[in-house]
């Protein structure tokens, strides 16, 4: 099991941040992302660049406040916790990924790459939020 945690402070109110974050009709700006199949109002299907897939289903969301997810795919299944706060006009954001590996050689590098991916993500979240 790894777990990983990342958090942030953004120049702009909580709707704005909160309206990118969980837009699964919009993920143009997550740069490692093909496409986002919708299952149903709570499952849906994330497809990297390089196809390979991985399955979220929606747990928990209280808006502006908490959205979670368990995710799976080949390589490993898990929870995503995040959570949004406002504080004067800024907005922090508390994302904790919880993930356990299906492949025993993946125990090695998982954590370092869930740091990287969430590297990324907060690269491409920072970008999107600049630019709307």
């Amino acid at each position: 099991m790894a777990i990983v945690n990342v958090k942030a402070i953004f120049p702009c109110n909580i709707q704005k941040v909160w309206d990118v974050v969980t837009s699964i009709e919009n993920t143009s700006w997550r740069s490692y992302l093909d496409k986002v199949e919708m299952i149903n109002e709570k499952q849906f299907i994330e497809y990297t660049k390089s196809g390979y897939s991985t399955i979220f289903t929606i747990t928990a969301e209280e808006v502006l406040e908490r959205w979670e997810f368990d995710m799976e795919n080949g390589n490993m299944k898990g929870h995503w916790t995040g959570i949004f706060s406002q504080k004067n006009g800024q907005t922090e954001i508390d994302f904790t990924e919880d993930v356990t590996v299906k492949k025993p050689i993946m125990k090695l590098f998982i954590k370092s790459y869930l740091k990287k991916h969430q590297k990324t993500y907060m690269e491409d979240l920072k970008s999107a939020l600049e630019l709307s």
